[in-house]
Formats: structure tokens, C-alpha cells, sequence
């Protein structure tokens, strides 16, 4: 069983406004809908359901926040990570044009969202810049800020030396650059979406696993250690932590996710000289290494940003390592930096990067697979799914259905494949660096 302790160390528990923890279910109990998951997107469904006047139970295994909601670097980045709006709409029609949409919006909602239900969660919507590591990785920022601006994002390409001044450092070529990103404290927000759903009515208990889910004369029984919820309809939205607590939940589901434990890290607060000279303007930065190199500001000017390693043998000390000596050679002006802060995890990955939309049964609604990306598609989402519950049609909605495809062999893919595939970035982003060298001397 998980404890409340595992999520203690991170930089978001030691900054975000405290949460009066709530009883665990008890007995039977009743409810028009039924969330299971006290994250972004479970909080986000029953805060719309609330809002439309439904009566919202939601059950979270350990408290609100726990899973990767609240452990997240907390970029607000309005993209997809592999899946392009070309390719999502051929393959979902109207559907995936809709949802296009929902992601191009997805930051500006997450921001609007929290001034609506005023959440301090240190919301700075300053824009995401994806820099290319590579001159010639600038070909798929052109392709991206094209292929965004056609569907009416402000998406722009910057040349190396707009790259430069926004970054403070010319280890980057260019990129693409929008406005309408940024980063939040994210247990923060989790934590203030709670607030607001309590406000509504919505009944959330922590400390209540879901062991089963079955549906009887009608109605979805939800059981639980001590309790169990009967409700119309339910909203499973437990994504990368699908099977970690009870392996009869959704098995399918879990099945088809591969969790990969990412790692944040964060630095002791800069002082002003430095502050000044790396990223001046605080954008949230996410680049285009397969090994992915990230950072963004916190409210006290810590450089909140992470790294992946392929084994988790001493991944704190490791890590500080790695990732200062990134951090030097990008921004001389930082020295060796000093890490306050190193937690981690788990993001859902899926095998073809787009994540799978489903009906598990009559009202039963789950997503999962986030890739990376799902601070600010979550909120968004949740929206979606409100409405499926209350009745919309899905064809008129942003929401492209397709199955859970659970991985042969799952169990040693998880085990093997993230270390696997790590190594695999790390070759294919180091190709050409002499040549990228040469380039810009």
C-alpha cells in the first residue's frame, strides 16, 4: 500500500497551501457519479458535473494529489508530445479536429479555470518555448508552429538568437514558441480544485482504494476496504496508477499503459544576478532531446527541472549530478547548482503516444495515457467528460473514443522497456553533436 509520505519530499508539498485530509468511505453509500482518481482530471469531472448540479462522489486511493497530478514539473504546455494535429485528425475524422481544438485552448482553460474558482497555485502564464537541442531538429519546430497556426494557435518560430535572449543561452537554435503556456505549482491547483469541488458538494474520501468495480440491476457497485459506492455512472481517472493498488480495477486499462517514473528536481532559490540572466522573461521550457531537458521558475526563483534515469539505484545523487552538470554547461552563470529538492512520479505512456479515450461499459468513462502532457489536457478533458456523463452525445464532443490495447508481455515491458528506450534517446540525441559543434561556432 502507498503512504502519504512517498509525495512529503517534493518542492510542491513544502509550498502548496495545506488540505485538511477526509475520512475514507464508510458503509454503503449512494451517488448519482461515481470519480475514481483524486487528480487533475477527476477533480476537474466532478467540479463540472458539481457545477451542472449533479450529485459527485469521488474516491481517492490515498489523499488528492497523490499520483502524478501532484508530483509533476507543473508546465501548462498546449501540444501533444508525438501525436500532430495531422495525424490525430486523420485518424478521428470531425472528432479529432474537435480535439485538436481542446488541446490548441487546453493552457488558456487551466488558467482561466483557476482564476475562475480562485486557486493560489502560483499560476504564471507566461508562455513554453520547445527548443531544438539540434540545428537540425528546427525542421520539426517549423513543422509544428506551422501546423498549429493553422488551426488558429499563436504558435511562432524563433531563430537562435530570439531563442538566445529568451533562454540566456545559445546552447539552443530556435523553436517553437506560445504565449499562452506557462507552469503552476501543481499540487497547489489539485489542491484548490478540491476546495472548489467541496464548495459544490461533491463528496471526496481519501484513503479509499477501489478494489472492484461491477455492475448490477443497473447500476455500477464500486467497493472499497471499508465501504462501497452504488452510482450511475463513474469516471475512472487513475491513468499511470491504474494497477498499482488493486489489479482487478480496470486490468485492461492498466494493461495498456506503461507507467515510466520521472524524476523532478529542484534548486535552491537563484540569486538576482541569475535570475536575471537565465530565462528572464520565466517561460516554461521543454525541449526536443529525447532525454528531455526542462526547467521553469517557482514562485521563490528555484529552477524547477528533472531528468530520466534508466535505473533507480541512488537516482537522487545521481541525479543532482547529471542534471548540474546539464544545467552548468547551459547557464555558466549558475555555477554547479545545488538541488533542495529531488522526488518523482509516474507518467502514462502508450505505445503509439496518443492517449485512448474509452466506455469501459453503459456510463463508464476512463482515459489514460498522458505522454507527458497531461497538466493542462486533464482540466480540459474533465470538461469533455462532464458533459458525455449528463448526457451530450459523444459525436459532439472533443473526445476521440477508441480501446485500451493492452501490451503483450506487460509486466516485463514496463520492467525493461523505459530503461530500454532511454538509452535509445540518448544515442539518437547525440548523433550529430560535433556537428552540431561546428555549426554554431
Amino acid at each position: 500500500m502507498f503512504s502519504s509520505k512517498q509525495i512529503s519530499a517534493s518542492l510542491w508539498a513544502d509550498t502548496a497551501p495545506s488540505r485538511q485530509s477526509t475520512p475514507a468511505v464508510s458503509g454503503g453509500v449512494e451517488t448519482d457519479v461515481a470519480v475514481i482518481g483524486g487528480g487533475f482530471t477527476g477533480l476537474s469531472t466532478a467540479l463540472h458535473l458539481a457545477r451542472a448540479g449533479h450529485q459527485v462522489t469521488l474516491l481517492e486511493g490515498v489523499e488528492v494529489g497523490f499520483g502524478g497530478s501532484g508530483r509533476n514539473n507543473g508546465q501548462v504546455i498546449p501540444t501533444m508530445t508525438a501525436a500532430e494535429p495531422d495525424a490525430i485528425e486523420a485518424r478521428f475524422g470531425e472528432v479529432g479536429e474537435r480535439f485538436v481544438g481542446l488541446v490548441r485552448d487546453s493552457a488558456s482553460y487551466l488558467f482561466e479555470t483557476a482564476r475562475q474558482e480562485g486557486i493560489d497555485c502560483e499560476a504564471e502564464q507566461t508562455g513554453w518555448f520547445q527548443p531544438a537541442h539540434r540545428e537540425s531538429r528546427l525542421r520539426l519546430s517549423r513543422a509544428r508552429v506551422d501546423a498549429w497556426s493553422k488551426r488558429g494557435a499563436p504558435a511562432r518560430l524563433l531563430d537562435a538568437r530570439e531563442s538566445a535572449e529568451l533562454l540566456g543561452s545559445d546552447r539552443w537554435f530556435g523553436g517553437m514558441y506560445n504565449p499562452t503556456g506557462g507552469h503552476i505549482n501543481p499540487l497547489a491547483l489539485v489542491r484548490g480544485l478540491a476546495a472548489a469541488c467541496e464548495a459544490r458538494g461533491v463528496a471526496i474520501h481519501e484513503n479509499s482504494p477501489v478494489e472492484a468495480v461491477e455492475r448490477r440491476d443497473g447500476r455500477w457497485h464500486l467497493r472499497t476496504p471499508s465501504g462501497e459506492v452504488v452510482a450511475r455512472a463513474v469516471m475512472l481517472a487513475s491513468n499511470a496508477y491504474t494497477g498499482f493498488m488493486a489489479s482487478k480495477l480496470a486490468p485492461k486499462v492498466a494493461r495498456s499503459v506503461v507507467p515510466v517514473l520521472s524524476w523532478q528536481m529542484a534548486t535552491r532559490p537563484l540569486t538576482d544576478e541569475q535570475r536575471k540572466a537565465v530565462v528572464p522573461g520565466r517561460q516554461a521550457v521543454s525541449d526536443t532531446h529525447g532525454d528531455l531537458q526542462f526547467f521553469r521558475y517557482d514562485k521563490r526563483n528555484r529552477l524547477v527541472t528533472g531528468g530520466a534515469l534508466a535505473l533507480g539505484h541512488n537516482g537522487p545523487d545521481r541525479l543532482r549530478a547529471l542534471v548540474g552538470r546539464r544545467l552548468e554547461a547551459a547557464f555558466p552563470v549558475l555555477g554547479r547548482p545545488t538541488f533542495d529538492f529531488v522526488w518523482n512520479g509516474y507518467i502514462g505512456m502508450t505505445e503509439d503516444r496518443f492517449p485512448f479515450i474509452s466506455q469501459l461499459g453503459p456510463d463508464f468513462w476512463c482515459w489514460a495515457g498522458c505522454n507527458g502532457r497531461g497538466v493542462s489536457l486533464s482540466i480540459s478533458l474533465g470538461r469533455e467528460f462532464a458533459q458525455a456523463i449528463s448526457g451530450q452525445p459523444v459525436s459532439q464532443l472533443a473526445l476521440p473514443m477508441s480501446d485500451p490495447k493492452p501490451i503483450p508481455l506487460h509486466g516485463l515491458v514496463k520492467t525493461f522497456a523505459p530503461p530500454a528506450m532511454l538509452q535509445l534517446y540518448r544515442w539518437r540525441d547525440g548523433r550529430d553533436g560535433p556537428q552540431q559543434r561546428q555549426a554554431r561556432g
